[in-house]
């Protein structure tokens, strides 16, 4: 396409980590058991790209270079469910429930605006360090591959240091920890032990365990409850095993994973791509890794026509205990921060948010 010609070169991102000078480009996950440094990027839906790049050094994230983020303005998004169309399908989840079906679904909505056709993710990765600070922030920039992310993700999907394999799972939000109820608490008790269980299917038997449950985060604007669930791979399981095992996350699916994802797909209109999947790094050298789960994400589609369009995800874990507009407030609570910072109407001081 002849607009890719003038975007910048690719890019991987993931802290203080960059890497530069593609070498190639793979949908196999077994390469992630060869060698070399590699950006991951595993779509909700299943498409799985990994990138191996020749080089890669510490640096700071840059400092947002003005205009060099151009985002759309806030009344510019567009949601592919309305609040009339989220609330009832939170109360069509919880007939679900009541059936006897489904524990707990996720249920979240795609929002779209559109962009400069020069829209750069990585200037839009710098604002967001600034504005919204997250321990899995990042950048994957392939624009050859249809793939552009800037993620300011708070949840660890899986990291992994040799056999040792660890995911920490977020179910529960709010604006304060006076604000979390007793649903959050068992919601995350709820997706601790699905994480286990998929987990449970690579590692050794006796492995598994839950260092914390239920511990309170606070992130920029809201507080999350976090647990950690941690296990010995099998010696016969790598990362295609423990990919297929483990994905896509079970904080974003619900309980049990596979009715959840069937009431998901008749629910949501749209696809949620890089949101709700798999993020992050992998060292093939040093048999280690890290990919978070691809929320607080956005993500570029460029339809072929020259234009771009710039999406973001947001969503709410489903329970018989749900009220409805409540989880409507939560979707918009997770995104009204990121949204501001991406259109560039949130300011920031000094280096700290004003």
């Amino acid at each position: 396409m002849p607009h890719l010609a003038s975007r910048p070169p690719a890019l991987a991102r993931f802290g203080d980590r960059v890497a530069t000078g593609l070498l190639d480009v793979t949908s196999d996950p077994a390469a992630l058991d060869s060698e070399g440094f590699w950006a991951v990027c595993a779509d909700f839906e299943g498409r799985l790209t990994c990138a191996r790049f020749a080089h890669v050094r510490e640096e700071p994230v840059p400092a947002p270079v003005p205009g060099g983020w151009r985002g759309p303005a806030v009344g510019e998004w567009t949601t592919s469910l309305d609040r009339r169309a989220y609330t009832a399908g939170v109360d069509r989840i919880r007939e679900h429930i009541a059936a006897g079906e489904v524990y707990q679904a996720n249920l979240c909505r795609v929002l779209t605006a559109p962009v400069a056709p020069d829209a750069d993710v990585d200037a839009l990765t710098a604002a967001l360090a600034r504005g919204n600070p997250a321990p899995y922030a990042g950048t994957i920039r392939l624009p050859e591959h249809g793939v552009e992310i800037a993620t300011a993700s708070p949840e660890l999907f899986l990291r992994r240091a040799g056999r040792i394999v660890e995911s920490g799972p977020i179910k529960g939000t709010g604006r304060t920890e006076a604000d979390l109820l007793e649903k959050d608490y068992a919601e995350n008790v709820m997706i601790v032990d699905l994480v286990r269980n998929d987990i449970g299917r690579v590692c050794a038997t006796g492995t598994v365990s839950v260092p914390d449950l239920c511990a309170v985060e606070k992130h920029p604007g809201l507080v999350h409850l976090v647990s950690t669930v941690r296990g010995e791979l099998r010696a016969d399981a790598g990362w295609p095993e423990l990919l297929a095992a483990a994905f896509p996350p079970g904080s974003v699916t619900g309980a049990p994973k596979s009715s959840a994802l069937r009431i998901i797909e008749a629910l949501e209109t749209a696809p949620r791509g890089p949101y709700c999947g798999g993020i992050g790094w992998v060292d093939a050298d040093r048999g280690t890794g890290e990919l978070a789960v691809g929320i607080r994400t956005f993500w570029i589609d460029r339809p072929g026509d020259g234009t771009a369009l710039l999406r973001f995800g947001t969503g709410a874990g489903i329970t018989w205990g749900s009220d409805p507009e409540g989880e409507w407030r939560e979707t918009e609570l997770k995104a009204s921060r990121l949204l501001a910072v991406a259109s560039g109407s949130y300011e920031v001081t000094g280096g700290v948010c004003a």
